[in-house]
């Protein structure tokens, strides 16, 4: 007996059959409007590049950092995250320097904000780790129990930090320390200094990722003695993430975060679906930007095409937002279309 086949129908490859067709029917897409860029500044002249994050550099607070940033908003990114190095020898067990108005941080949004006024969009990480001598998060206790994090102590010294930072002219402050209460208390604080309209991007679902090694050492904060897993999530929940971000919601948080970001798609995803009326940003960290440059200065991977692949699973995840290092390249890669 003869059987006689017959094609489907349907033919998915019909629009996969050139680079227009899948232009036309993307369900995804990615622009330099995205991207957050995170900047280190710190005190001193000249740029210095930091070994454990190829092609990034710590900035001195001067016509540099000006300069960075104008090429920044030359490719349409327009959206910045400032962290502080500080030399260890300013570094205390409170981290007071982290609420000093003419701290590194302080001088370079207002800096960026004389120079560029509304054409920038700046966010000040309020945290303790690059201020404190020990490198955790918050102020340390110790007693006969060994040693703990005291969160409240830890969370009135987030908010003096926050209000030093508005004054600055920060738009937005971002409470990255994992304390319970950490967004009420600079909700509070900020409200009760008049500064009702900055708003706080949380990162309320941070974990105690390894992915966060190159960071520490460009942001000389690495803690000196056990590791921030009291604080930070633990890398094998993700139901907990809804509690955390349902609580800082509930606080005052305008914008919620997903730190890190590729190896928590789904939560990404789970947050987005539960909260999708909340704006999410994913902060793609140190680790995933200095793998990917590792690997293709081995020739092991094609950097452009691996970079923005991560990039577009990130937006396809449910990120309204990308905190990445790769701002400014994916941006000129961007320019140039889509290599899909």
């Amino acid at each position: 007996m003869q059987v006689q086949l017959s094609f489907p129908t349907s033919r998915p490859r019909r629009l996969r059959a050139n680079k227009l067709v899948r232009d036309a029917v993307a369900e995804t897409s990615l622009s330099p409007d995205d991207f957050i860029m995170p900047i280190f500044v710190k005190d001193g002249a000249g740029k210095e590049p930091i070994d454990s994050m190829p092609g990034y550099f710590r900035w001195p607070v001067d016509g540099s950092l000006v300069e960075h940033v104008e090429e920044a908003l030359s490719l349409g990114v327009n959206k910045f995250i400032l962290f502080g190095v500080l030399p260890d020898d300013v570094k205390d067990p409170e981290g007071k320097a982290s609420y000093d108005p003419q701290g590194v941080v302080p001088r370079a949004i207002r800096l960026l904000k004389e120079t560029f006024g509304d054409r920038v969009l700046l966010f000040a990480d309020v945290c303790l780790c690059e201020y404190t001598d020990h490198g955790h998060c918050g102020v340390v206790v110790r007693d006969g129990r060994g040693w703990r994090i005291d969160n409240d102590r830890t969370i009135s010294i987030y908010a003096k930090e926050a209000v030093v930072y508005a004054d600055a002219g920060a738009d937005f402050v971002a409470p990255s320390g994992m304390m319970d209460g950490q967004v009420r208390a600079i909700r509070q604080a900020l409200d009760a200094a008049g500064y009702q309209d900055v708003g706080i991007m949380a990162y309320s679902a941070k974990y105690a990722s390894a992915f966060y090694g190159p960071f520490r050492v460009a942001a000389s904060s690495a803690p000196k003695f056990g590791d921030r897993r009291t604080y930070q999530m633990d890398p094998r929940n993700s139901r907990e993430a809804v509690k955390e971000v349902m609580l800082d919601i509930e606080e005052g948080a305008d914008i919620v975060m997903v730190k890190p970001a590729l190896a928590y798609l789904d939560v990404v995803r789970l947050v987005k679906d539960w909260f999708p009326w909340v704006p999410l940003a994913a902060y793609s960290v140190s680790g995933e930007y200095s793998m990917i440059k590792a690997a293709a200065k081995m020739g092991y991977l094609d950097e452009r095409l691996v970079a923005l692949e991560a990039l577009f699973a990130i937006k396809r995840a449910g990120a309204d937002l990308i905190l990445t290092y790769y701002a400014l390249d994916a941006a000129r890669w961007l320019r140039e279309g889509t290599p899909f």
